[in-house]
Parts: C-alpha cells; structure tokens; sequence
C-alpha cells in the first residue's frame, strides 16, 4: 500500500501521460519515503506497479515487458549495476513504417532493439540462458520510442523506474527469426534517418548479449509474482545511442540477420510534445 506521498507521485506521472503534460521529478517525495529505511527502487516499482494497475483497470492490455538500461554507460550515469524493467501494452504497439503521431509521445526518442517473443512462460526464479532460449518462440527487430513524463528528461533512477522505465511506444519488425539463425552478439545495428546513419552498435552492447538482459527480466519477473508468460513480447534494450525524435522524421533500423523496421513520425497534433 502507497502512502499519500507516492499516491501523490504516482498521480502526478498519470497526470503527465494523460494531459500530454511533463511534471517536475518524482524522486524527492521517493527519497522521503524511504528515509524511515525502505528501498527507494522498491518504492519506484511500487509507483509503476500502482500505475500499471490502474492501466488494466482502464481496459488496457499487457502484452509484455521492456528492459532499459542495459548500456553499462548509462548504467554509471544513474549509479546503478543492473537494468530496470517496465510493462508493454497492447495500445502502445504501432505498424512498421505506419505513421505515428509525435504528441503520442512526450520527449520522444527512438533506439533500436531485438524484441523476443515467447512461446512458453518462464515461472522460475532461477532461470539459464537456455531457458531463454528454449522458450523463445523468435527474434524481430524492434524500435522503441522512449519518452518521459518528467520534464527535460530530468531523471534518475527512481524517476525512470516509477515513469514505466520511460516507455512510450513501440514498432515491431514484421519477419520472424528463429534464434538458431543468429548471432545476437556479433550482430550489428545501423539506424537510419533520411539515409544517414543515426545510432550504430551490435547485439554485445546490450548487457554483452541481449539474450543475458532476457534472462535477468525473466529471473526478476518470476521473483517479483509476475514471471513473463508464452505470448509476451520482450524489447532485450538498446543496441545503440538513442535519438531524438522531431516531426516528420523517419528512422529504419537496421540489425544484421533481422532486417529492417520503419518508425514514422508525422507532425504533432497533440499539445505538450516537447
């Protein structure tokens, strides 16, 4: 049970989403929390998980989960050592190359990914990359579009963890890829914007393999009561530097073995997009 303090920050982010709005940082009225002993990353997730359920009360459907900071740079920038989670629903899906509303987002930036789909829950809390593996139905190529409901991007790691690991949206690739076909370490991403290339990288720089960074969400799923389930969709993180998104721009990802995926933005008709 929240106390009015984080009711009051987990209002607050709502709030953001819902007027298309960026609110102040929430990682103040966490610390206060936790100065009687408890876990500030336990109180963030506390605020998502309150959030999350008000979603699903709202009708909206959970389809998977997305891993974020699995670049041990940005993992040093926040202090922390491993990643953060956040949850996928099924109205934050968009086609590939489909035209996609800036104001959907809030600040948006895009990263390129492999996305995993399941075809057998994961319930064990102790689980081995074969497990990931064994119960991974293929591989697509993904572009998320991360966005913040804090103000300038202004996080830290109970900002972003409390804000749905700063999920907003997300474009899958359309081909399916076996495992088996892949070399998910030594793959290598080009993003592209206008045919230059934006963001580059490989499968290593994603907790040295995307599929190490599926088995830390599965491994904290299961020991949180919520393991990952056949049909989920896993976004692994990014395998290179994320880019801003402006109105009119249209990014193809590139990942070796994958193919390509398209996020298209048309011009905002939404107020508040930064």
């Amino acid at each position: 049970m929240l106390n009015p303090e984080l009711i009051q920050a987990a209002d607050q982010l709502w709030s953001a989403a819902e007027h298309r709005q960026p609110c102040p940082p929430v990682r103040e009225a966490i610390a206060q929390a936790a100065a009687s002993g408890a876990d500030p990353v336990a109180l963030a997730y506390a605020i998502q998980q309150h959030n999350t359920e008000r979603a699903r009360a709202a009708g909206r459907r959970l389809v998977g989960r997305k891993i974020g900071l699995t670049s041990t740079a940005v993992q040093r920038q926040l202090g922390v050592d491993q990643p953060d989670f956040g949850m996928l629903f099924a109205d934050m899906a968009r086609q590939d190359g489909e035209d996609i509303d800036c104001g959907d987002v809030l600040q948006p930036k895009v990263e390129a990914e492999v996305a995993l789909v399941l075809e057998r829950d994961l319930p064990h809390a102790t689980l081995t990359v074969a497990d990931v593996i064994r119960a991974t139905a293929f591989a697509l190529p993904a572009i998320e579009i991360v966005g913040s409901r804090i103000a300038d991007w202004n996080i830290r790691l109970t900002d972003t963890v409390a804000d749905n690991a700063s999920s907003g949206l997300f474009v899958l690739g359309t081909r399916p890829v076996a495992l088996a076909a892949l070399d998910l370490v030594n793959c290598g991403m080009s993003m592209e914007l206008a045919g230059e290339p934006v963001s580059v990288g490989a499968g290593a720089a994603c907790l040295g393999n995307p599929l190490n960074a599926a088995v830390w969400l599965a491994n904290t799923m299961a020991r949180v009561g919520a393991p990952l389930k056949a049909g989920d969709v896993i976004l692994t993180g990014a395998l290179g530097p994320m880019v801003p998104v402006r109105p009119g721009n249209v990014f193809t990802a590139h990942i070796e073995g994958l193919g390509a995926v398209t996020a298209s933005f048309r011009t905002a008709s939404k107020e508040g997009n930064a």
